[in-house]
């Protein structure tokens, strides 16, 4: 299990995080979400042991993990850590990249191993490639195959698919996630994106201002988001008064309702449009089938219950 228990941090003695604890059983997958500066990559560093804690303790199992005033060689060898930056050999081949940390005692095993990662990274075509010519994606690609090569028990992901074009995320998100549960790698993804994370998180983690301001399952804090903060990391939405946070979704154009609106634009989403309207002078967005006449009146519902 991986206990953080009440760690802060300043650099230049601004806080950047603030009596944090948690805690996350072997094989459970874990979220970090926030605005830019939120410390989220700080946070990731610190459990890695690449800085020294102000305070608190970081455990995983019975070892400690510590920073480098106690240890020469920052990280352990059970953690790995894919940075936004990626430290790989751009002269040599992708095989060669992900396969550099394997044993050359057992050849066959090795190359049976590599060829197994590169198929999870979704990268098999590429095994011959030098990594100097690769895209942004393809070697952020490499960086994630590389890091679960040696099978460790806790992978640390910042932005992890930031770089990878949209067509292959989706799938590429589903297979490596499949094979961390598979694996039981316990995993934590700081991430700006929802779909990084909604369909394959254990728990979720909130930071604002230096601290954890929620701590839940992702379905619990889309469907009861507390701060404008936390809805906007799910989508769009609205503060109306008597509802509070209300997402664009849950509103419902219907025949005559006492809330009423005038249309101010409609945006092609693909299988919906979002509609911006405005209600009171404020703008409202709510989902619809169709687009419709600027100027037009609406009325509409809240109804929760359609997510």
């Amino acid at each position: 299990m991986l206990q953080v228990k009440n760690i802060t941090f300043s650099y230049n003695k601004a806080a950047i995080l603030k009596a944090i604890s948690f805690s996350l059983k072997q094989g459970e997958h874990l979220s970090v979400i926030g605005e830019s500066g939120s410390g989220k990559s700080t946070l990731l560093k610190l459990l890695y042991g690449e800085y020294d804690l102000d305070k608190g303790r970081i455990f995983w199992k019975d070892e400690e993990v510590l920073g480098p005033k106690f240890n020469l060689v920052v990280g352990y060898d059970f953690i790995k850590y894919v940075a936004q930056e990626f430290d790989l050999m751009p002269f040599t081949s992708v095989e060669e990249n992900v396969g550099k940390f394997l044993s050359n005692f057992f050849p066959k095993e090795k190359k049976e191993r590599v060829a197994e990662l590169l198929e999870v990274v979704e990268l098999s075509a590429f095994s011959k490639t030098k990594v100097k010519t690769l895209s942004g994606g393809q070697k952020q690609r490499v960086a994630l195959a590389r890091a679960i090569a040696n099978q460790p028990e806790i992978i640390l992901l910042d932005e992890p698919f930031s770089h990878i074009d949209n067509f292959k995320k989706q799938s590429l998100r589903r297979s490596l996630f499949k094979y961390l549960k598979e694996k039981e790698i316990t995993c934590i993804v700081a991430t700006h994106d929802k779909d990084d994370v909604l369909s394959y998180s254990n728990g979720m983690i909130v930071l604002h201002e230096a601290r954890i301001i929620a701590k839940d399952t992702p379905r619990k804090l889309y469907n009861n988001p507390v701060n404008k903060l936390i809805a906007s990391f799910f989508g769009e939405f609205n503060i109306l008064e008597n509802y509070g946070v209300v997402y664009a979704s849950q509103l419902k154009i219907v025949k005559t309702s006492a809330l009423k609106a005038i249309v101010c634009h409609s945006y092609f989403k693909g299988n919906f449009y979002l509609i911006e309207a405005k209600l009171n002078n404020h703008s409202i967005f709510l989902e619809h089938p169709k687009a419709l006449k600027k100027g037009l009146e609406i009325s509409f519902l809240v109804d929760k219950k359609l997510e």
